[in-house]
């Protein structure tokens, strides 16, 4: 047993483990539950009272006014927020879906706002319409960023605000489950336990085996509702494998309800992300339909239009920097200020991708030295190739910045998959080329990855998510990311 991995299995007097009773969420959750509680008064409350503030220009003289306007926001939020569904422990950390719903019980009380006044016959304070309402979205959801932060820096650090997990399903996919969750741990799920199923072509011994991937096997499928309460886990993760259909499903639902654990059903639909996805009940069955990925149409052309708007705005602004940056290149090392790549775009054409230059001269030579002659993108820290300004531009990502240039030309976007090497392309299978589809990026979620190891095949899975995935807010949010962490200066060492 690994060192911590079953700490809340609390032993018998033989030995075995005794059962721990489960009594409601998990603690951690009650914790953020009540700080979410606490900071969206808070924020009410300053709303109210900058809208008290600002009814005092208009000669409010009484102080009953005052004071309700200051008390009554923070109690009207909360609860709004409490039956807008805001506090649901599933929402904690695990998306957007928290900040949605802040946003959505934001709409209903602004609409319900206006009925109120116009009900009545009645014009609400200006104050409150246009000061305490907007700033009580506005910080509303910056209070939970923070927090969301917070929490999900303990989920990384591992110090115990984790949701505690078992495993249901076939060996191979409780290891790949557990390979994801060990390269992302910021997403607060630790894997307690494993119940197996024998079903298909999984060997008896492994099935029986004490451990697969260092997850404890403590059962089988029939197991499952004791595992939880011995483990004190806090959900049950139910692959998808023949022997968990519908009827099954149903029937472990209902042996974990006493428990009050939750259930995660993974889908065997993989990629494709909640807004491409929706339940539709047919016939009394509950079927999960996928929708298209949007790779042409209007979707498209507002991609493009974005891209080659928010890239020709950017070079206007930047362009005593990017001068400022030709200059210190060619001062500080021999060559040219830009490095000219041919890369591959969309349906397989190549194009010619700018980039400031990093590097000392004769460094393609050395990067087939570097990558083992393979030819694929290597990321190397402390790469011999780069010279010291080109370290601190790609620290910075500052040597990109020239590829705005490309977006403005239509060969990249802002976000996208990796531009390849044409000889990348030319070992491509069918999977691979499909991120050929869309444009390539200057960023994109293989950028967002800082880890310097990053391997060939999860920088395509990556891509390969991004292209099933893609929607305008997808692309905003790695924007936003990408910018967090270049300001960090957590970058990614790129050959």
């Amino acid at each position: 047993m690994l060192d911590g991995e079953l700490s809340a299995v609390v032993p018998g007097e033989s030995g075995t483990p005794r059962p721990r009773p489960r009594a409601g969420p998990p603690a951690w959750a009650v914790r953020y539950r009540r700080h979410a509680v606490v900071s969206d008064m808070l924020c009410a409350l300053l709303a109210g009272a900058a809208a008290v503030v600002a009814r005092l220009g208009e000669g409010t003289a009484s102080a009953a006014p005052r004071v309700i306007g200051t008390v009554a926001p923070p109690l009207v939020w909360v609860a709004w927020l409490a039956l807008g569904g805001a506090y649901a422990t599933g929402l904690f950390g695990s998306g957007p879906e928290e900040f949605r719903r802040i946003a959505r019980c934001w709409g209903a009380l602004c609409a319900a706002v206006a009925l109120a006044a116009y009900a009545a016959g009645t014009a609400p304070a200006r104050a409150h319409v246009l000061v305490a309402l907007p700033l009580a979205g506005a910080m509303t959801l910056t209070g939970r960023h923070v927090l969301r932060r917070r929490l999900r820096g303990r989920w990384a650090r591992g110090d115990g605000w984790r949701c505690r997990v078992v495993a249901v399903g076939r060996p191979a996919q409780v290891a790949r489950l557990r390979e994801v969750l060990r390269r992302d741990p910021g997403q607060g799920v630790r894997l307690v336990a494993a119940c197996l199923s024998s079903g298909g072509d999984a060997d008896p011994g492994v099935v029986r085996a004490a451990r697969v991937a260092g997850v404890p096997v403590l059962g089988d499928l029939t197991d499952v509702p004791l595992v939880v309460e011995q483990t004190g886990a806090d959900a049950v993760a139910a692959l998808a494998c023949p022997e968990l259909d519908g009827p099954a499903l149903r029937r472990l639902a209902w042996r974990l309800e006493r428990g009050r654990a939750g259930l995660l059903v993974a889908p065997a639909l993989l990629d494709a992300a909640g807004p491409r996805t929706a339940l539709r009940p047919v016939a009394g069955l509950s079927l999960l339909r996928a929708e298209h990925p949007e790779l042409t149409g209007a979707g498209r052309l507002l991609k493009g239009a974005v891209d080659r708007v928010a890239a020709g705005l950017a070079l206007a602004v930047l362009a005593p920097l990017l001068a400022a940056l030709a200059l210190a290149v060619r001062a500080t090392s021999p060559g040219p200020a830009l490095e000219r790549r041919r890369r591959v775009g969309r349906d397989g054409a190549e194009f010619t991708l700018l980039r400031f230059r990093t590097t000392w001269r004769e460094a393609d030579r050395r990067r087939v030295e570097l990558s083992g002659g393979r030819g694929d993108p290597v990321s190397i820290r402390r790469d011999p190739r780069v010279t010291p300004l080109g370290a601190r531009l790609r620290r910075r990502s500052l040597d990109e910045l020239p590829q705005l240039v490309n977006v403005l030309r239509g060969d990249l976007s802002l976000v996208g998959p990796r531009p390849p090497l044409p000889a990348e392309v030319e070992q491509y299978g069918d999977d691979v080329r499909r991120r050929l589809v869309v444009r390539p990026g200057m960023t994109g979620l293989w950028q967002l990855d800082r880890r310097p190891d990053l391997s060939w095949e999860e920088s395509v899975r990556l891509d390969l998510r991004y292209v099933e995935n893609w929607s305008l807010m997808l692309d905003l949010q790695i924007l936003w990311k990408t910018w967090a962490a270049v300001a960090r200066g957590t970058g990614a060492y790129r050959g």
